[in-house]
């Protein structure tokens, strides 16, 4: 991977050069060599602007930028687009996640477009759960599309300036192109593979799916060096806090693509405040990413613990004394 010869700063006052997709701070940060932290924002299940502005407000100084998260579970919540169109006018730096099950090509294409048009610098594509696994499963899926079709329509858009259908765009959509990846999938050695064709289509960060098996994600990463992705493509490694041992279990039977081995188990069932140990467990596993060539960063996913991502990210030490973006800083210089 080449970094822009800049020393690493706040990423708003990071030059934004020619070789750039975006003008968004989450590039500029990784493509000055910084170890980005993203998070996800919890959509909530209300109308109410200040909701989303709370709940946005708990990254505020310790986050690169946040993801709208767009139907996750197929669960309905509040849109990815419309947080992204509430937050992004505060200034934050939003990673928009557009999922294939809900929409066809002509409505993902017109959400990208509004959104870039809003200031969104990110866009994650995703395939997207069935809707068999939501709320509403007499919902009628789409997927008309896949996360790699989406990416190479993306990239068209923005590096050809058409849409899909051959039509010339005025003014293309300045966006950076990401996919997730699940390293602990079966078939295992087929994973770094999928990554690698997702590069092929157009991603250029990755977040992943929760890596709680440091020895594996290792494994993951020794392949995907070996291939020589992580020359192409910045890396977030997904880690989050577990409640309890309890919760452990429950999400490794029951959330598909998710492997938590036996021993974070016995490491929460034996500490005596287990949702204390599940932040500790999350902190050492930041702290080791740090160490692995091609991990470019870390995304936090704290389910129902989000309030709990500013001490994570203090206590890992992870930003390095680095101070991102935040409205208060903004409103103070």
């Amino acid at each position: 991977m080449k970094f822009d010869d800049e020393p690493l700063i706040s990423g708003e006052n990071l030059p934004i050069r020619p070789q750039h997709a975006s003008p968004g701070r989450l590039e500029r940060v990784l493509r000055a060599g910084g170890f980005a932290v993203t998070a996800e924002i919890a959509p909530p299940d209300s109308a109410d602007p200040l909701e989303v502005y709370e709940r946005a407000a708990l990254f505020d100084g310790y986050v690169d930028a946040i993801n709208a998260t767009d139907g996750s579970g197929a669960h309905c919540h509040m849109s990815s687009v419309g947080m992204c169109s509430l937050l992004t006018r505060r200034g934050y730096a939003m990673v928009m996640q557009v999922s294939c099950r809900d929409r066809n090509r002509i409505a993902i294409q017109g959400d990208v477009l509004g959104a870039a048009a809003m200031g969104v610098s990110n866009i994650l594509c995703l395939t997207g759960d069935g809707v068999q696994a939501g709320d509403h499963p007499e919902a009628k899926p789409v997927f008309d599309l896949d996360s790699m079709s989406t990416l190479n329509m993306l990239r068209g858009m923005r590096d050809d300036h058409q849409f899909l259908s051959g039509r010339q765009l005025t003014s293309p959509p300045r966006v950076f192109l990401g996919a997730a990846a699940n390293p602990f999938a079966p078939p295992l050695d087929y994973r770094p593979l999928r990554l690698a064709k997702k590069i092929e289509a157009g991603a250029q960060f990755i977040q992943t799916q929760y890596c709680f098996d440091i020895e594996r994600f290792r494994n993951y990463m020794d392949a995907v060096r070996d291939a020589g992705s992580h020359e192409k493509v910045f890396i977030l490694a997904g880690v989050g806090p577990l409640a309890s041992a309890r919760s452990a279990e429950w999400i490794r039977n029951n959330v598909p693509g998710v492997h938590i081995p036996d021993t974070v188990v016995r490491r929460l069932r034996a500490a005596d405040d287990q949702k204390e140990e599940g932040v500790q467990i999350c902190v050492d596993l930041i702290q080791e990413m740090q160490e692995i060539e091609g991990v470019h960063g870390v995304h936090i996913m704290a389910f129902r613990q989000e309030h709990r991502v500013a001490e994570i990210v203090e206590r890992s030490g992870v930003l390095g004394g680095r101070v991102p973006w935040h409205p208060g800083a903004a409103l103070n210089n």
